[in-house]
């Protein structure tokens, strides 16, 4: 049995870096029960070795093969892999994360509110892993969802990915900053590239603006098709299933209102509970998950309790997942805020689309 030191990536955000290491920890068992690898780990801990801290842990037989690795080099906090020789000595171990742009996609965005990005990576990671795709994570361009996306964290995540993204926001000031950045930074990249804004009506009643970028890492990609693409309709996310087909997306990962700065805007005005909405949008959101497809959603537990976070995907037919590492992921962010996590699966009774292609209908 081989062990192993994993090396913590700084965090800019000081009260997420003190969770890091346990919530690398949960992640590390996240991807250990989700069967996708051949060498699974044991007995993950953290440590501090020479003063730094390190995610400790144990591989089986001939330790962690190249597939392994590869899926490992994904872990949100991942900075540097060591296998452990004696008590003294650490030899490097290459990591090759998935990565098709400059890591600038998204660090750059700087915005009051914007979620850490080494949560929102560890996010899509538990949410993926749940899902009928966790097999696929390395292989196929998958699709992710983001019905509340903001100025589009997630989206960009899941670029980097080598994913689609599509996105649906309320708030059209953070629609059109977010296809102002991208714009900019494809630019400034001189990625080959293609951008549009458009209306989207139904029945000659408009129900949205559609924001859509189609590009690649490479001009010979573009040019050969082998693209990706990314959508963020301008509407209400309950409404949702008005410009988008069913069954569209692979996962869905998204970081409800905290309740504190944001609230939820419900027919009744603006609500400090997101249970609220999320009453009215999951049903719609379940909607459009592919069978055997996972949502992933991370809250305030300061304003809404996690039975009652339950309690709204169980009655939308999903089934949450639980067990060592997803009822460990609960952290602080600041003095109102508990975040948390729940992940639930969507049935998987029938075949599931193939990923890719065009999901907005108009």
């Amino acid at each position: 049995m081989l062990r192993y030191a994993l090396l913590l990536a700084p965090s800019a955000n000081r009260v997420y870096a003190d969770a890091a290491g346990r919530l690398a920890r949960a992640e590390l068992d996240i991807f250990a029960r989700s069967g996708v690898l051949d060498a699974v780990p044991v007995d993950g801990a953290v440590q501090r070795i020479g003063g730094v801290e390190y995610l400790t842990f144990a591989a089986p037989g001939p330790g962690l093969g190249v597939r392994d690795l590869a899926y490992l080099a994904n872990l949100s906090a991942a900075y540097a892999l060591f296998e452990r020789v004696g008590e003294d000595l650490f030899r490097p171990v290459p990591l090759h994360p998935l990565a098709r742009y400059d890591a600038d996609l998204i660090t750059i965005p700087k915005y009051a509110g914007k979620t850490n990005e080494q949560f929102t990576r560890l996010l899509l990671n538990a949410t993926l892993l749940a899902s009928a795709s966790a097999g696929a994570m390395l292989d196929r361009q998958l699709v992710v969802l983001d019905p509340l996306c903001g100025r589009g964290t997630t989206l960009n995540q899941a670029l980097m990915y080598g994913y689609d993204g599509i996105g649906v926001e309320h708030d059209g000031k953070d629609v059109d900053a977010y296809a102002a950045f991208l714009r900019t930074w494809l630019r400034r990249k001189r990625l080959k590239h293609t951008t549009e804004t458009v209306p989207v009506r139904r029945d000659r009643r408009l129900v949205a603006r559609r924001f859509e970028a189609v590009l690649a890492p490479s001009r010979d990609e573009h040019r050969s098709g082998t693209t990706q693409r990314v959508t963020v309709l301008h509407t209400d996310t309950v409404r949702a299933r008005e410009v988008l087909r069913s069954r569209c997306a692979d996962v869905l990962v998204t970081d409800a209102p905290y309740g504190v700065a944001h609230g939820s805007r419900t027919d009744q005005g603006l609500s400090r509970s997101p249970l609220e909405l999320l009453r009215a949008a999951v049903p719609v959101w379940r909607e459009l998950l592919r069978p055997g497809g996972a949502l992933g959603l991370s809250w305030n537990t300061r304003v809404a309790p996690r039975a009652a976070a339950e309690a709204v995907l169980t009655d939308a037919g999903l089934r949450v997942v639980g067990g060592p590492g997803y009822l460990d992921l609960a952290h602080r962010v600041d003095q109102a805020i508990e975040r948390d996590v729940l992940v639930a699966v969507a049935p998987a009774d029938v075949p599931a689309r193939p990923a890719g292609g065009r999901t907005e209908t108009g």
